[in-house]
């Protein structure tokens, strides 16, 4: 588990794909306007939140351990990329940047990488404030990016780069 202040990020398990993922899935409204609509049955599910040396998933939980929500890293070219979401009623609380914070102190601190990036729908100015708070510059807009709900969506790449991040700012113990 890593550790935070107000939130800790535990890794996924099998039986968080039964719940709470099954459940967030099941409502659109969890992963929100800006991402796909999800209708993955429960082996595609498995699938996508495999844990592998490459790809890893964290159930964010706050500190009384309820699960608000996931974040996961995989790579990307020659760096890692970021993932998350949050449950509707847990946002703009400031959970998601500390989350974001955690995994970036966790991938320095364990991994010879010099970058981590995300990228956010130009229109979720919210994922842009998170990434922002995290020390995440923008670098510039990918145009048509994405086929989501019917429309081609532009989207942005924010990333950190090692010297930017220094020293670890949240994480306080993993175990």
């Amino acid at each position: 588990m890593l550790e935070g202040k107000t939130v800790n990020l535990k890794a996924l398990e099998k039986e968080d794909l039964q719940s709470p993922i099954a459940e967030w899935n099941k409502n659109p409204e969890f992963y929100g306007e800006y991402a796909p609509l999800m209708e993955d049955s429960q082996t595609e599910m498995k699938k996508l939140f495999e844990t592998t040396e490459k790809k890893k998933w964290f159930i964010i939980e706050k500190k009384d351990g309820s699960k608000i929500g996931i974040i996961g890293h995989f790579p990307k070219d020659d760096c890692l990329e970021i993932g998350y979401v949050l449950l509707p009623s847990q946002r703009k609380k400031g959970y998601c940047t500390e989350a974001v914070k955690i995994i970036v102190d966790f991938l320095f601190l364990s991994r010879d990488i010099v970058r981590v990036q995300a990228y956010t729908d130009i229109r979720n100015i919210v994922s842009q404030k998170v990434l922002k708070k995290a020390s995440f510059h923008k670098e510039g807009i990918l145009r048509k990016f994405r086929f989501i709900r019917g429309e081609w969506r532009d989207y942005a790449v924010f990333s950190i780069l090692r010297e930017e991040w220094k020293e670890p700012r949240i994480i306080t113990k993993t175990t």
